[in-house]
Parts: structure tokens; C-alpha cells; sequence
């Protein structure tokens, strides 16, 4: 309970400051979020979404999972996904992956690690797509690196792929899909992908509207 208080108390210093500085900040937070960013990234808890871009909160709508996969399959991200994209009119969507990232080094091993191996599976299949460039790369850490920027990159095309983004994209919206990667090394975030709202989306994951 220790721990669990420690949060508690440092809720209320953190309250506390923020009315020092604004008497207004929790009337106005208390008002609808108008956030311009999904922010789409890793559980991992070295990752704090708000902390690295400097956010306020109610500025960056925010889903997080198990190295920032995005699944055709997965209700919780495509719930997440349509609500910012439909009624928040968010105007970029962040997939943010950062190196040394546990998801993906686990997804590289050939163990069985039990229920979380259906999720690794959508980490092989990156793997397996770009198997021929990963298993040229001899150095270990820089192989694992590569396949965290191709797992980010691959992320984002699967946003592309859906019905949410390319709906929102039919109708005009100012939508920008991008590809990040943050380096806990330096702290920086490297950019990888970006998909702007004039992409068109070729072959059978096209949707006709």
C-alpha cells in the first residue's frame, strides 16, 4: 500500500501545482477534448507519450498496447481508431515504436511464451516479410533494431489498409498518418514513415466508396 499511496500523494502535489500556476486548468480541462494527435505506441513504460512531445493533456488522444501493433482484428485499437478519426477529427495519427523494445525482441525468439504468442505473431509476419533484408544483417542489436523501424513502418500501412482511414480520407479529411521511433539511448524521436491524406491505397486492401 506504500506504493500505492506514494501515487495518491503525488496526485495532490501535482493538482496542487497545477492551481498555483492556472486557478483555471481543471475547469478548462474538464471541457471537451479537441486533441489534434492519436498518439498509437508501446506499452512499455519508458515511453510516456505526453512527457516526450511536451504535451498538455487534452492535447494527444492515446492508445497503447504491446509494441504499438495495429490489428484488423483488435475491437480495443479499431474502437480507439474510429472514435479519434470520426468524432475527435484528429489531423495526425503517431505510430510509435521505440528500440529495445520487449514485444519485438520476444517476437525474434523461438519459444513458446504462451498466450501472448498469438500477439507476437503479427511481429513474425513482419519478420517474415522482410526476412530476406533482416537475415543479411549479421549484427544481432542492429538486426533487432531494423525489425523495430519495419515493424513501425508496417503499423502504419495496416492504419492505411483500414476503412476508418481511407473513409476519412474519401471525405476530405486532413489526415497524416506517420512513423516514429524513439531512441531510449538519447531520447529522440526518429521519423520513418509518412503517409499524407492524398495516399491511395492500391490492390485488394483498397476500399471503394
Amino acid at each position: 500500500m506504500e506504493l500505492i499511496n506514494r501515487l495518491l500523494t503525488a496526485n495532490k502535489s501535482w493538482a496542487a501545482r497545477q492551481l498555483e500556476v492556472d486557478e483555471t486548468y481543471f475547469d478548462n480541462l474538464a471541457k471537451d477534448q479537441q486533441p489534434d494527435f492519436l498518439w498509437i505506441g508501446c506499452s512499455d513504460s519508458r515511453v510516456p507519450a505526453e512527457d516526450l512531445t511536451g504535451s498538455q493533456p487534452g492535447e494527444m488522444f492515446v492508445h497503447r498496447n504491446v509494441a504499438n501493433l495495429v490489428v484488423h482484428t483488435d475491437m480495443n485499437m479499431l474502437s480507439v481508431l474510429q472514435y479519434a478519426v470520426e468524432v475527435l477529427k484528429v489531423r495526425h495519427i503517431l505510430v510509435v515504436g521505440h528500440y529495445q523494445c520487449g514485444g519485438v525482441k520476444a517476437s525474434m525468439m523461438h519459444k513458446d511464451l504462451g498466450l501472448i504468442n498469438r500477439w507476437l505473431h503479427n511481429i513474425k509476419d513482419v519478420y517474415d516479410k522482410f526476412a530476406t533484408e533482416l537475415d543479411a544483417i549479421e549484427d544481432e542489436k542492429k538486426r533487432f533494431d531494423r525489425l523495430v523501424e519495419l515493424n513501425v513502418i508496417q503499423q502504419v500501412h495496416n492504419l492505411a489498409q483500414t476503412s476508418i482511414v481511407q473513409g476519412a480520407w474519401h471525405q476530405g479529411q486532413e489526415l497524416h498518418l506517420h512513423g516514429w521511433v524513439f531512441g531510449l539511448h538519447d531520447g529522440q524521436l526518429k521519423t520513418l514513415a509518412h503517409m499524407p491524406p492524398t495516399t491511395k491505397v492500391e490492390g485488394i486492401y483498397r476500399y471503394d466508396f
